[in-house]
């Protein structure tokens, strides 16, 4: 449900926790398995995706009849990572598992979800999205352990700011001892990259074999449910 003052509707207990920059393009294929026997596609060469604490939302500037807007749960997105190419700017990659009647044909058990961020912002999105996925999947774990359910799993109870920076012990003079710097580098476009072995760009290979491991695993878990 859209509309034109804040973009889109917002659920129950959701929040807005990032917003991009209006230059972002959308892609979403099917698997490189799967591209021979479906045509589904969808384009958009620029729109702004919007993270919340439930899900991810992508509006493009120009609709059209096919394509008004695209949005997925944030635990039904898989295997996130950021690639910067040496020329050109920052992307955001993800698997996504379509829901029930979302539009995206019921014979693909997984979609590619590529965000090109043409004005910087990859990295922050990335941050973001991992963090609070992180926090709403123990959310999860914890309901569904203490018996409630994933269903009943409070929304308005997840912490959605940062943590703060672990700071040390105190040294025995009673001085603070100063906390481990954060090693980063400049990305395209002025944008901050974090040295972690996460938001480094993967080998050869990885995205078509990591692609293929979630799209069995997806597969598996359907015929589990069936």
């Amino acid at each position: 449900m859209l509309q034109d003052q804040d973009g889109f509707v917002r659920l129950p207990h959701e929040q807005l926790v990032y917003k991009s920059p209006p230059r972002t393009s959308l892609s979403i294929q099917p698997l490189s398995s799967a591209g021979g026997k479906n045509a589904f596609s969808i384009q958009s060469s620029a729109g702004q995706i919007y993270l919340t604490n439930q899900r991810v939302v992508y509006i493009p500037s120009q609709k059209s009849e096919t394509f008004q807007s695209f949005s997925a749960p944030l635990l039904n997105i898989h295997d996130t990572h950021v690639t910067a190419p040496f020329f050109g700017p920052n992307a955001w990659i993800a698997l996504v598992q379509p829901v029930s009647g979302g539009g995206i044909p019921p014979s693909l058990p997984a979609v590619q979800a590529k965000v090109t961020f043409k004005e910087g912002g990859a990295f922050d999105f990335h941050n973001h999205f991992e963090r609070i996925k992180e926090r709403l999947q123990q959310a999860v774990e914890n309901s569904q352990a203490s018996s409630r359910g994933a269903r009943n799993v409070d929304l308005s109870t997840i912490h959605l700011d940062e943590l703060p920076a672990y700071s040390g012990p105190s040294s025995a003079g009673g001085e603070q001892a100063p906390s481990e710097p954060m090693m980063s580098s400049r990305g395209h476009h002025g944008e901050a990259a974090d040295t972690d072995s996460s938001l480094v760009e993967p080998p050869p290979d990885y995205e078509t074999v990591q692609q293929q491991s979630v799209a069995d695993e997806l597969e598996a878990r359907l015929r589990r449910a069936s």
